[in-house]
């Protein structure tokens, strides 16, 4: 018998979590295409930083998981903070620039 890591989805994430989420980024999309560039970010990082938060504190009860509990929350954090650096960084360099 082979030791190889569990593929199938009885240990990924919960479907109707997920589409949860599609929702969610959905409702960026549009609000993104309305013109407010700055909520839509701020939505998809909020959730990216709430996804890795349930992660971190449900572990392996948490409807979201992709890999690892430690890779799921590095991921999540990380694209969350980089999101609003990169959306807020021009704003913050022209401040430092005064």
């Amino acid at each position: 018998m082979h030791d190889h890591p569990f593929v199938s989805e009885a240990h990924e994430g919960k479907p109707w979590f997920e589409w949860i989420v599609v929702a969610v980024v959905v409702v960026a999309l549009a609000v993104a295409c309305l013109g407010n560039t700055m909520a839509a970010t701020v939505i998809i990082a909020a959730t990216s930083i709430i996804t890795a938060a349930l992660r971190l504190v449900l572990r392996d009860r948490s409807p979201w998981k992709v890999r690892s509990v430690a890779f799921d929350v590095i991921i999540g954090v990380g694209l969350g903070c980089g999101l609003l650096m990169l959306y807020f960084a021009p704003n913050i360099i022209a401040l430092l620039h005064r």
